[in-house]
Parts: C-alpha cells; sequence; structure tokens
C-alpha cells in the first residue's frame, strides 16, 4: 500500500510547496445501461449452431455409383504426368501444401511444420459437383475447392525432404478422382508470418466437367443437408472444416454463415 507524508501548514497558512494538498472526487456510479453496453462489448466465443447431433440425423453411407458418364478413374500413369508435370514448374527444395478443407483434419501425409498462411487471389468455396463421394447421382453433393478471388486463410504444411515425388503422387491419389480433372494441382503463392512461399494447392478449373460455379449460400446449405455417398456425408464434411479451421483460430465468414444455414436445413427436415 502506498504511504503519503503530510507536513503541517505554514505561520502563513499556506501547505508547503512540496505537499499540496490532495483532492479526491466522488467515484461515477455508472448507469444500467452503461454497463449493459460494456458487458457487449466483451467479444465472448460463438459455438457453431451445426453440431456433432445435426450431422448424425443425417449421417449415412451410400453405394459407390462409380466415375460419372464422360468421365474415368485415373490411373497411375495419370498420376504420374501431373507429378511431372508439377516438378517441372517447379522444384522445391522444401515441398509445402496448402491447406483449406479436408486436408486440415485429415491430412493422411507426414509432415515437419505448419504454418497459418493466407493465399490470397483465391476463396473456399462449394463449386464442384458430386455424383459420387459425398454425394449420388439421385442426390448429387457438393465438394469444396479454390476458386479465383478474394482470399482464403488455411494451413501450410511442410512435408520430409525425401521422396517428393512419392509424396506428390500419394497426393494426386487422394485428391484427383476422376479424368478429365476438375479440381487440379497447382503451385500456388501463399503468405505466411514468416514471409511468402510456394505452395502446391487443388483448385477448380473453371472448365472442368463438373465446375458448378458460384452458387447462393442457401442454395448449397440444401444440397449439403442432404447429401451422402460412400465417403459419408456432406454435413460431416462441412463440421469437421469448420471445426478444425476454429481449433486453429481461423474464421471463414462464408463457410460461418454457411453453418449455420445447414442447421437450420436439417432442424427443418
Amino acid at each position: 500500500m502506498a504511504m503519503f507524508h503530510w507536513s503541517r501548514q505554514n505561520d502563513s497558512g499556506d501547505w508547503p510547496r512540496h505537499c499540496t494538498p490532495l483532492k479526491f472526487s466522488s467515484p461515477k456510479v455508472h448507469t444500467n445501461r452503461e454497463i449493459s453496453l460494456v458487458q457487449k462489448s466483451i467479444t465472448k466465443p460463438q459455438r457453431m449452431h451445426l453440431t456433432a447431433d445435426h450431422v448424425a440425423r443425417v449421417e449415412r453411407l451410400e453405394p459407390d455409383p462409380g466415375p460419372q458418364i464422360g468421365t474415368r478413374k485415373p490411373d497411375e500413369s495419370d498420376f504420374a504426368k501431373f507429378v511431372k508435370d508439377l516438378l517441372e514448374q517447379n522444384r522445391p527444395k522444401d515441398l509445402w501444401v496448402f491447406a483449406y478443407g479436408s486436408l486440415i483434419w485429415n491430412p493422411e501425409f507426414e509432415f515437419e511444420e505448419m504454418q497459418t498462411a493466407t493465399a490470397n487471389g483465391w476463396h473456399r468455396c462449394f463449386c464442384i459437383h458430386l455424383t459420387r463421394w459425398r454425394g449420388t447421382r439421385t442426390l448429387p453433393g457438393l465438394m469444396m475447392a479454390l476458386d479465383r478471388g478474394g482470399s482464403c486463410k488455411g494451413l501450410a504444411f511442410r512435408l520430409p525432404v525425401s521422396d517428393h515425388n512419392g509424396q506428390l503422387v500419394t497426393l494426386m491419389r487422394r485428391e484427383v478422382g476422376a479424368i478429365p480433372a476438375t479440381n487440379v494441382p497447382r503451385w500456388i503463392k501463399v503468405v505466411t508470418e514468416n514471409g511468402p512461399l510456394l505452395a502446391l494447392a487443388f483448385v477448380v478449373d473453371t472448365k472442368g466437367p463438373t465446375y458448378a460455379g458460384k452458387l447462393p449460400l442457401d442454395q448449397v446449405a440444401r444440397v449439403l443437408s442432404r447429401a451422402a455417398g460412400h465417403l459419408g456425408s456432406a454435413a460431416q464434411y462441412l463440421y469437421n472444416t469448420v471445426s478444425k479451421l476454429e481449433s486453429h483460430g481461423i474464421r471463414d465468414k462464408n463457410l460461418w454463415e454457411l453453418q449455420m444455414l445447414v442447421a437450420r436445413e436439417i432442424d427443418k427436415a
């Protein structure tokens, strides 16, 4: 506790220069309205509207109908060509992969480093029609990809330095599901807190056969709340992506609104 030394007044009745008396003001009494405004200004973490219970209500597995008419299942020669083209464009000392969707919560590869990264000029959206995986021919789903415009915050993974060729082939097997492909690999620039780097990402080919274009969120929500395939439901994919992004402190405005809309659609069913 601070201690104060008070000197007496001098003979003239004045206080010495070194000891000026303190003046105390009455404490301000805050009104209920002022207290309420302060409480509202404190940001509380928001809970997702789309819950595990919502997902459980629509979760199911459907038979795999196989490749869509006009496409075929890729083979090892297709994967090898993708990798050959990528390594001719760029032979990195460090192989970075930019993850913005399922690669965040189910990477299926080993990595040595992870950083938050932003891809400027790209945004994540559900823009690829699915008739398998998380949709069927009778009830198609939608797949997320990077499309042009805006920006996208995600994670950059640095893969081990050994066998870049083999690591890339593994990624192609996972991400490229049909030929001709609509979800294609590409080197893009991303920005991290340690500076810019070149990373591999999967982006949409707007000329691809299953490109859905830019769809309104309410339409996307209706699809995701109903569609499922042999890998599970589209709602599960959205739930996993948004919740994992949140755990990394990443909030995508459109995805956040979309999970609210999907929850409402499921509640209405």
